[in-house]
């Protein structure tokens, strides 16, 4: 061996791979523009918005809407379209009401009814969508309405208060640093989701059929399987933002669960913008909601309208793509 290749072979270990700097101002763009955020609306209320009071109102009060936007992304990473997610919230939160005040129900066997009845919406959506082959966005939307109209028909078009305050204490009453443990329960379910996702079998193989489910059937992966369990996954985890709901409130509203569907969505796609960019993951999915939740509480404490909200939703999720796609040089993002 010559001297050179001595020297090569002494050189090789010290070398280090070079950063992509592109690929990581794509990672981080959305949290950077998060951190802008706060940075613009600290400037302009200094004493209001940047008191620990008012973030950790933020982090504590859109733990549900962390919590269904982990709920959608399983289908959504297998290539599916989960529309009654919102649906699945709200039955969950008005079984708990029915059964915990109406009925006089522990709170314990309560909260199992109510994520059973998720799984079992979620396994009715995976029937019809697996063994008559209909499209996901179809099902998932007739599925959702009729849970929607069931939840009617069980509160008879009412909200109905009282549910144990044990619920309440657990989910928005006892805080850590301050912030409701509800917070600390999204953080959890999404590091649950990440590592499910990086490090196990069944999580490699959700991915792998998002990519391409041809390909995984030829590959010897079971597709309905892997997809039908997506489905049952996502109606467990919206029943879970659900019981969250219920303990936020204290009560139950046959109607204002419904309007987290397009927020939920919303954040999803934005989330697939960042850490991961091209892929639904959890960690972006939380960076969203709180991304967009801070624009739309700076603006209201501005003395923004109510209408600013679905404004922000929809522009925030648009400009956010767009700069995400500049990163990349305009190149197709696959969001299966």
């Amino acid at each position: 061996m010559t001297t050179t290749n001595l020297t090569a072979d002494a050189e090789a270990p010290a070398r280090r791979p070079s950063i992509n700097l592109k690929r990581e101002g794509e990672r981080f763009a959305l949290v950077a523009a998060w951190l802008l955020l706060i940075v613009i609306f600290g400037i302009l209320m200094p004493e209001s918005f940047l008191s620990w009071r008012n973030f950790s109102t933020m982090f504590g009060s859109q733990a549900v809407l962390v919590v269904l936007t982990l709920a959608i992304i399983l289908p959504l990473t297998s290539g599916d379209f989960d529309l009654s997610g919102a649906s699945i919230l709200t039955m969950s939160s008005m079984l708990i009401a029915v059964l915990n005040v109406k009925h006089g129900w522990p709170i314990g066997p309560v909260i199992l009814v109510a994520l059973l009845s998720g799984a079992v919406i979620g396994a009715v959506n995976a029937f019809f969508v697996l063994y008559f082959r209909i499209h996901s966005l179809i099902v998932t939307l007739g599925v959702g309405t009729f849970a929607n109209g069931m939840i009617l028909w069980l509160s008879q078009s009412q909200t109905i208060s009282g549910v144990s305050m044990t619920l309440v204490e657990w989910v928005i009453i006892n805080r850590l640093f301050g912030i409701p443990l509800a917070f600390f329960y999204a953080l959890i379910l999404a590091a649950v989701i990440w590592y499910a996702l990086e490090f196990t079998i069944p999580g490699r193989k959700l991915l792998f059929v998002g990519r391409g489910r041809e390909v995984a059937r030829l590959n010897g992966i079971n597709v309905d399987r892997v997809r039908a369990m997506s489905f049952i996954l996502s109606g467990l985890i919206a029943a879970l933002s659900g019981v969250f709901y219920s303990g936020m409130t204290g009560s139950a509203d046959p109607l204002s669960g419904l309007n987290l569907l397009l927020p939920a969505f919303a954040a999803a796609f934005l989330g697939a913008t960042t850490i991961s960019p091209g892929r639904f993951n959890s960690f972006g999915a939380i960076i969203s909601v709180y991304f967009l939740v801070t624009g739309i509480t700076g603006l209201t404490m501005l003395g923004a309208q109510a209408y600013v909200q679905n404004l922000f939703y929809g522009g925030a999720l648009v400009i956010a793509v767009s700069l995400s796609q500049l990163v990349r040089n305009r190149q197709p993002q696959d969001f299966s």
